[in-house]
């Protein structure tokens, strides 16, 4: 895997302009903050995504991939300001479930999600080296 900075542009923080990778491509789709019975814990934005950042290795794990697998986010939010407020929790579940993996993202807000309780969705491709 291989992240891509092009020379002089200042250096991304929490996420990275590009990624090169070659093998197995798993794609998960956008993952909300439910368990894995279709129940959401809490209506709290960083405990949400926790939940969805679990969900999502959960699947990373049955396709036999883990984070640092994972090439391209993009993160759907309802609330650009929770989003924001939430940060630093959001951060620390991040750095705990993810870790020190940046890979290249997005986030965009959005007028609402299918889900009326979900805050946000996360959807994720992952590269597995051959």
């Amino acid at each position: 895997m291989e992240f891509l900075h092009p020379a002089g542009w200042p250096r991304a923080k929490g996420y990275s302009n590009g990624v090169a990778a070659s093998g197995r491509t798993i794609c998960v789709s956008g993952m909300i903050g439910w368990d894995a019975d279709g129940v959401f814990q809490t209506d709290d934005f960083a405990g949400q995504v926790r939940q969805a950042l679990a969900n999502i290795v959960a699947v990373l794990e049955e396709g036999g991939a883990r984070p640092e697998h994972i090439v391209r986010m993009t993160w759907y939010v309802v609330d650009k300001k929770e989003y924001l407020d939430a940060a630093r929790e959001v951060g620390i579940a991040y750095r705990e479930l993810i870790g020190k993996h940046y890979p290249a993202m997005s986030a965009v807000q959005v007028a609402a999600l299918i889900e009326d309780r979900a805050r946000v969705e996360i959807e994720v491709t992952a590269i597995v080296p051959e």
